[in-house]
C-alpha cells in the first residue's frame, strides 16, 4: 500500500516537533542511528524539511541526541541541498574550486564519488531543482504578480522559477551546465535595476556568464 503523503504548513512546524519526530522513528527501530531512508518511510515530515531547518541531516541528528552516520551514508537529498545552499551563497552556479568548506559542507570529491563526476552531479542537480521548484513556487505563489523593486537581490524561489522557465539554458546562446559543465548560469534583469527595472519574474532572464558580461558592457 502506498504511504499517504500529508502536506504540512512549514510555518507551524517547530524545531521541537522535528526533533521529537526523529527520536520517535529512531525509537521505533530501537536504533541510535537514524538513516534518511528510514525517516522517508516512517517520518511525519520530509527529509528535505529537516535538512533545510537545521542545515544538514547530521546537525539534526546531533540535536536529537542520536549517533551521526559516516559520510558514505549521506543521502543524495542532502548533497543536493548542500549544492543548493552553495549556489545561493555564491549567487551563481558553483565552480569546481568553490565546493569546499566552509562554503560547502562536503568536498567536491564527495560528489565525484557519488555521481561519477562533477558534471554528472550538476546534471543530477538540474533534475533535482526541476522537481523541487514546484514546492519553491508554491511557497511564493504570488511571485509573478508581486514586484520586489525594493530589493535588487533575487531570492532563491524566484531564481529557480526563472531557471526552470528558461530550461536551465542561456536565453542568448543556449549554453547549459548539463551539456558543458564549465558554463555558469546567472539570473539577470532584462531592464537593468539601475534603470528602474523590477526584480520580478517577467523582468528576469537566464544568461550564461559570457553573455551576461557582454550585456553588462552594453548597458
Amino acid at each position: 500500500m502506498t504511504k499517504l503523503e500529508l502536506k504540512h504548513d512549514l510555518r507551524e512546524i517547530t524545531d521541537d516537533h522535528l526533533i521529537e519526530d526523529l527520536r520517535r522513528v529512531a525509537t521505533a527501530f530501537s536504533d541510535s542511528i537514524l538513516r534518511q531512508r528510514a525517516y522517508k518511510e516512517h517520518g511525519n515530515f520530509g527529509v528535505t524539511t529537516v535538512i533545510r531547518r537545521f542545515g544538514s541531516w547530521n546537525s539534526a541528528i546531533r540535536l536529537a541526541g542520536l549517533d551521526v552516520t559516516v559520510e558514505r551514508n549521506i543521502d543524495d537529498t542532502e548533497l543536493m541541498e548542500n549544492l543548493r545552499r552553495v549556489w545561493e551563497l555564491m549567487g551563481h552556479q558553483p565552480k569546481y574550486g568553490e565546493m569546499s568548506p566552509p562554503a560547502s559542507r562536503y568536498n567536491i570529491s564527495t560528489y565525484e564519488r557519488r555521481f561519477g563526476s562533477w558534471r554528472k552531479a550538476l546534471e543530477q542537480f538540474v533534475q533535482y531543482a526541476e522537481d523541487q521548484s514546484i514546492n519553491l513556487v508554491e511557497r511564493s505563489a504570488t511571485l509573478e504578480q508581486t514586484s520586489t523593486r525594493g530589493s535588487r537581490k533575487v531570492d532563491l524561489a524566484m531564481r529557480f522559477k526563472v531557471l526552470k522557465r528558461d530550461g536551465y539554458r542561456c536565453v542568448v546562446c543556449g549554453a547549459s551546465p548539463a551539456i558543458s559543465p564549465g558554463v555558469e548560469l546567472h539570473v539577470d534583469h532584462i531592464i537593468p535595476y539601475s534603470r528602474g527595472g523590477e526584480s520580478s519574474v517577467t523582468n528576469l532572464q537566464t544568461l550564461g556568464s559570457n553573455c551576461n558580461q557582454g550585456k553588462s558592457n552594453r548597458d
